[in-house]
């Protein structure tokens, strides 16, 4: 029984790593105060590229460099039309991820073939000496890739800088109040295209994390909604990095359970344990988790009075 939940929990970490990786830098951008409901695009933009990199160079490190310089261009859209335009950032997401579907289904077919299932190298689960074989603890924590390791790491840099630096200080001003932060002489505009930039980047690493580290292949709109579940892992979390680091590991165990269940002989229908991360996901978005302290100025455009 010891392995079996040694291996679940393994389990809900690798499941939960692109949500951390994407709800992690998305967390950035909210606390700047824009709303990057493209997250799922981005993802799926990376998924795609960093498979087609790893496909035409063997290198998964290769794969994910295509997926960064894919997905910043996206982004920097994203903060144009968002930032810049001021459009609206419900409409502008919805908008980019349908482009990102479109873009990835099409360019799949033309790299793939539309059946293809073509396994790819991607990254291997390391073997760390001593630490690997620990009991129990050796299967949870030391059985994973290397891009799962850098992807903690990054999120500690994250929380760090958000917490404990001026500039974080600074991203969390402009969300709360961008008019006070503007007179004060800081540039609204400039943090908050940095931020978004930074939100492309963390879900460039988790699409590639879903095609080279987990599954090692690419299929059609392959991120499934996890986008939005990070989304919602970022309201569950309250905007506080580890809370919704916390958030993203309870929505990882839910998905986890269809696999393990079966394993300890529970009976419980396939279908309400695929819907479980989307509900627990319903209930972050409703408010039913506890009292939500969003950003002030999440989701509003900003305009100096000289424009």
């Amino acid at each position: 029984m010891d392995v079996q939940i040694a291996l679940f929990l393994a389990s809900t970490i690798r499941v939960a790593m692109p949500m951390m990786l994407a709800a992690t830098g998305e967390l950035v951008s909210e606390r700047a105060g824009v709303l990057n409901l493209s997250l799922e695009g981005m993802m799926l933009m990376g998924a795609f590229f960093a498979a087609m990199g790893n496909h035409y160079t063997g290198s998964a490190s290769v794969g994910i460099l295509f997926a960064i310089l894919a997905v910043i261009p996206f982004a920097l859209l994203q903060a144009f039309l968002s930032v810049t335009l001021r459009a609206n950032q419900l409409v502008v997401g919805i908008g980019l991820n349908l482009v990102a579907l479109g873009i990835t289904t099409l360019a799949y077919r033309e790299v793939f073939g539309a059946l293809s299932r073509e396994t790819l190298s991607g990254f291997n689960q390391l073997h760390i000496p001593l630490l690997s074989d620990i009991p129990f603890i050796g299967t949870v924590f030391f059985s994973h890739t290397i891009l799962a390791y850098v992807g903690i790491i990054l999120i500690a840099i994250i929380w760090f800088v958000l917490n404990r630096t001026a500039v974080g200080l600074t991203i969390r001003a402009i969300g709360e109040n961008p008019r006070a932060t503007d007179q004060a002489g800081i540039s609204v505009f400039t943090y908050r295209y940095v931020a978004i930039l930074v939100t492309g980047c963390m879900a460039a690493l988790a699409g590639s994390f879903l095609s080279l580290s987990d599954i090692h292949t690419f299929t059609e709109n392959m991120t499934n909604g996890t986008g939005y579940i990070a989304l919602a892992a970022v309201i569950f979390g309250n905007w506080r990095v580890w809370k919704t680091v916390m958030a993203c590991l309870l929505f990882g165990a839910a998905s986890a359970l269809q696999f393990q269940l079966p394993g300890w002989s529970v009976q419980i229908p396939t279908a309400w344990l695929l819907m479980l991360p989307y509900i627990l996901a319903l209930f972050a978005v409703a408010g039913l988790v506890g009292r939500v302290e969003q950003p002030l100025s999440l989701a509003l455009p900003y305009r100096r009075h000289s424009d």
